[in-house]
């Protein structure tokens, strides 16, 4: 009986060429929002599991089915975070953030953990790249996200269609609910057991379902849109007239809740028919009242995540004509300098130094399969006359020149 120890069901490794498209993927994704304003947060992998009651909300399926949820050897009840909203949230209140007034804009990328069967594209374990901002209830900062995004996906070469709808305020949402659960109740009998649940602890998540026979039954349902208030409604009209004029295409989905409690207003998600039944890319929506919900002052929010496990096998890598350096030894006794080079060169250039002497066809062979483009040798002549052989793999050329000149070429 073998004893070895394998990764948990959900959970996978990131390496070799995943590891190099999902930093790829995260450098870029942050300067392009470091460029909209943001800097960046990392809240802690744990957290008491009350943040996420409060704010995610209890009728959720984060909530009732999927937590890594456990007491710690102090009795403290805590979970692995599910999302990253929460934890950004509960930063802003814990250091009295909301107090100060201003605007926040934070972005972050990192683990998130939920127990739910994997699949293609959703992992026990997996990441997202967030972002969220406080402190503005203009709707054009609604449609600035929006952008944000659409930036990111464009960069990346990922096709993909925009959903958008709003879920109201405090003031229309009520309504709302009471007219859909009179609606739901006509044929309660027929949805499935999530749904039933549903219908008494957070009408409007039934519309969220994924079941075919609940959509189905979900076809005349009343829509949202058709209940907002005027300041929802006329919210939802400029965000539509902005993104018209920004020549942003987008289709209504009176069905888009999201899959968490705290949203209001805008909620928007992006789709791609590239990665089969799971299309959505990333989503997000205005969060107004959960800084509230968890202790604060009354405080506009919005945000959105983008799940990079989905995105990775989309993502087109654009050409990067950066140099990658070999540094070989011939023999034993150049080894010092040639170590001495390459701590030079890496403040430039990605370099490699291979530490067993080699020939010269050795050398090469190993360049090629790390991918290098420059490959520069050193032995026991070039040590004594100062100098270092180069040759570039693609061009062909090649030359001797000094260490001191080759050091300092960038």
């Amino acid at each position: 009986m073998s004893n070895t120890i394998q990764s948990l069901r959900g959970m996978k490794d990131i390496v070799g060429s995943d590891s190099e498209l999902f930093i790829y993927f995260v450098e870029n994704a942050s300067k392009i929002a470091q460029k909209y304003g943001f800097s960046y947060i990392e809240t802690p992998l744990l957290e008491e599991t009350a943040l996420f009651k409060r704010s995610v909300g209890e009728s959720s399926d984060i909530v009732n089915k999927e937590m890594y949820q456990f007491i710690d050897k102090g009795q403290n009840d805590v979970c692995l975070r599910p999302e990253g909203t929460a934890g950004v949230v509960r930063h802003f209140v814990e250091k009295k953030l909301d107090r100060a007034g201003g605007t926040y804009k934070w972005y972050y990328y990192g683990p998130m953990f939920r127990y739910e069967r994997p699949q293609k594209g959703r992992l026990r374990e997996f990441h997202q790249f967030g972002c969220e901002v406080f402190g503005i209830s203009n709707v054009y900062e609604d449609a600035n996200i929006i952008m944000l995004i659409r930036e990111i996906l464009e960069y990346f070469g990922i096709g993909f269609t925009l959903k958008l709808n709003s879920l109201g305020c405090l003031e229309c949402m009520p309504q709302y609910k009471n007219n859909l659960v009179n609606h739901l109740n006509s044929f309660k009998s027929e949805l499935c057991e999530d749904c039933n649940r549903r219908v008494d602890t957070n009408p409007i998540r039934v519309l969220d379902c994924k079941n075919e026979k609940c959509q189905t039954l979900l076809k005349d349902a009343p829509k949202i849109t058709n209940s907002l208030c005027s300041s929802c409604d006329s919210d939802f009209e400029k965000l539509k007239e902005i993104l018209d004029f920004n020549k942003i295409n987008y289709e209504i989905d009176s069905n888009l809740v999201r899959g968490l409690d705290y949203y209001n207003k805008t909620a928007f998600e992006f789709v791609s028919n590239e990665i089969g039944a799971q299309s959505a890319i990333a989503g997000g929506g205005r969060y107004d009242r959960l800084v509230e919900y968890l202790g604060g002052k009354s405080t506009a929010g919005i945000g959105f995540a983008i799940g990079i496990e989905r995105l990775l096998e989309l993502v087109k890598v654009k050409e990067q004509k950066e140099d990658s350096l070999y540094i070989g030894v011939l023999d034993e006794t150049s080894l010092n300098k040639a170590f001495e080079i390459a701590i030079q060169k890496r403040k430039t250039t990605k370099t490699y130094l291979e530490y067993t002497p080699r020939g010269f066809a050795k050398h090469f062979g190993i360049a090629e399969k790390l991918n290098c483009n420059i490959v520069a040798l050193i032995g026991e002549n070039e040590l004594n006359n100062n100098t270092i052989y180069i040759k570039n793999i693609e061009t062909k050329e090649e030359k001797t020149v000094s260490i001191r000149e080759f050091i300092s070429e960038k």
